[in-house]
């Protein structure tokens, strides 16, 4: 689901055009939805990956002789991130953990945040060496935000 919104909010903000040319801003939200439900999975995550690139480089305003060099940090920096996620299981039900369970659990939250954020750092080292600081860190504070307005439209789960 959080992808597919990715993909909807990219589809609708952006106005650029797929692999077949579809006219994704002005397109009726129903037949979007058909067409990409009709698609792989894997050309889902290939959508949203050339959607979300081209709106860093717009948002960013990335010049043209760095965007190969930039996506290609970019990207390795959002895998990176997702490999040390998926490290760390999140369905874990707090209530049903014995005291024990959950100081480990916890300790293990905080040693997951402390390798995202030497992640982070580390990309960024790499970042600024193909784009400005500032623009880097204009990177950071809109994937901020966007977590936010994902966070908001998420439903919540009592536990």
């Amino acid at each position: 689901m959080k992808k597919l919104f990715l993909i909807l909010f990219a589809f609708c903000s952006l106005g650029i055009y797929a692999q077949k040319e579809y006219d994704w801003k002005n397109m009726d939200p129903k037949k979007r939805k058909e067409i990409i439900n009709k698609m792989s999975p894997e050309e889902r995550k290939a959508l949203l990956t050339k959607f979300r690139n081209k709106m860093v480089m717009e948002q960013l305003n990335i010049d043209a002789d760095d965007k190969a060099e930039f996506t290609e940090v970019y990207n390795e920096y959002l895998e990176k991130q997702k490999e040390i996620k998926s490290q760390f299981d999140f369905d874990a039900n707090p209530e049903t953990l014995s005291e024990e369970e959950a100081k480990e659990k916890l300790q293990q939250s905080f040693d997951l945040g402390q390798r995202l954020l030497d992640n982070r750092k580390e990309y960024a080292e790499k970042m600024q060496k193909v784009i400005p600081c500032q623009k880097v860190l204009k990177l950071f504070n809109s994937e901020a935000m966007m977590r936010d307005k994902m966070n908001e439209r998420k439903p919540h789960e009592k536990r």
